[in-house]
């Protein structure tokens, strides 16, 4: 159950970014919305601890900052698979990189685990 809700937010977070950064587009229904949720979920699970260890002097330099191109690169990753998810530019990914990371940060707040 957990894993669904994860998919769930997942997909909301991306839709979240389509329509608050210029530059990211999202054309889909809801259920390419899950699909999507999938996809982010499963870029999480494999690559990006990889692309995290690969990146720790960075991360360290920057006091954790570099995370948030972490995240930039897991949306353009994101979009190279999927049709329907467009990213225009770096700048439109590192801010919705940060945008998915605060959406995450605000879903961890308020649950209960």
């Amino acid at each position: 159950m957990k894993a669904l809700i994860q998919i769930l937010l997942n997909g909301l977070a991306i839709l979240l970014v389509a329509r608050v950064v210029p530059g990211i587009h999202y054309e889909g229904d809801w259920i390419y919305l899950v699909l999507t949720g999938v996809v982010v979920g499963l870029l999480n699970l494999t690559v990006r601890p990889l692309v995290t260890i690969l990146s720790l002097p960075f991360i360290v330099l920057s006091l954790g900052l570099f995370f948030f191109a972490i995240n930039a690169f897991m949306l353009y990753v994101a979009a190279w698979l999927l049709d329907g998810l467009t990213v225009d530019g770096c700048l439109p990914a590192l801010i919705g990189g940060i945008v998915i990371a605060l959406f995450n940060w605000v879903i961890r707040a308020f649950s209960k685990e």
